[in-house]
């Protein structure tokens, strides 16, 4: 596996080792040490799966308390997935990284505790699945809209297009007056 760390140094991308024949692949998508060498030095105690239309933006999620650091990857179509550093004190502040992830190429995204995780639909379906580092608490969930002009996030959307966004998402707080991490 290869780990490079991003603009923002947490938020890691990884690249699985692959093996390919004619018969379909292999590849390791997980394993402890490998990671923790890595920089992901976490437990993770809960998997999630999602599955979303094209144009669907989701995020973007955040929990105060029991936060959650999350491995994130599609194993259908392709997303374009985004990190958001929360966490107040950081010189990365308000900043944001993206990449395409997808069955294609397989990547997967690290997003760190204290950051805000959001994804788009770019394929007709994508599945998107990750690992967390702490279990899912609805009390301490929170939201960042998704096009909060402070952030700034360029998603990639078609002019024009119709985004499907749920109505909790579409009514986050805004960076300047959300619960934010120290």
């Amino acid at each position: 596996m290869k780990f490079t760390p991003t603009a923002i140094p947490e938020v890691i991308l990884i690249e699985p080792r692959v093996f390919g024949d004619s018969r379909g692949f292999f590849m390791e998508t997980y394993q402890r040490e490998k990671f923790a060498e890595g920089g992901i030095d976490y437990d993770f105690v809960q998997d999630n799966h999602s599955r979303s239309i094209q144009g669907t933006l989701r995020g973007l999620h955040y929990q105060v308390d029991h936060t959650q650091g999350k491995v994130v990857r599609a194993v259908l179509g392709e997303v374009f997935d985004v990190a958001v550093d929360l966490r107040r004190s950081s010189p990365t502040f308000g900043k944001w990284v993206g990449y395409n992830l997808s069955a294609e190429n397989k990547r997967q995204l690290w997003v760190p505790p204290g950051f805000g995780h959001g994804f788009y639909t770019l394929s007709e379906w994508a599945e998107v699945v990750y690992k967390a580092t702490d279990y899912y608490s609805p009390a301490d969930e929170r939201s960042i809209v998704w096009n909060d002009p402070d952030i700034n996030i360029t998603w990639p959307a078609q002019s024009g297009e119709k985004l499907i966004i749920s109505p909790k998402d579409a009514q986050g707080a805004y960076l300047k007056q959300a619960e934010v991490f120290e």
